[in-house]
């Protein structure tokens, strides 16, 4: 059983920053790959950011430039930096991985952002 559990989402003022963190839990697991997706009410969930293996990355076109996920193998963590935060990157943020063939979400965090 693998549990993802987030945090570090919050309020910010628009032009700030937030660091989002996932740790996954389970023994001897290794999560891959490991990312981040995000909802706002009424719409799909969309990916944010998504982390294979040790450095390959691939993000949404809005963050890029602003956004950086990066990841602690060892301590099976994956991490959100969230810089020049803007209004419309107010959503819940889930953290999503990937163990054998089954994939895996947290619980949600909220990051709001204000004008």
């Amino acid at each position: 059983q693998v549990q993802l559990v987030e945090s570090g989402g919050g309020l910010v003022q628009a032009g700030g920053s937030l660091r989002l963190t996932c740790a996954a839990s389970g023994n001897g697991v290794s999560v891959d790959p490991m990312g981040w997706f995000r909802q706002l009410p009424g719409k799909r969930r969309e990916l944010v950011a998504i982390m294979v293996g040790s450095n390959m990355t691939n993000y949404v076109d809005s963050v890029k430039g602003r956004f950086t996920i990066s990841r602690d193998a060892a301590k099976n963590t994956v991490y959100l930096q969230m810089n020049s935060l803007k209004p419309e990157d107010t959503a819940v943020y889930y953290c999503y991985g990937i163990y054998g063939t089954q994939a895996y979400w947290g619980q949600g965090t909220q990051v709001t952002v204000s004008s």
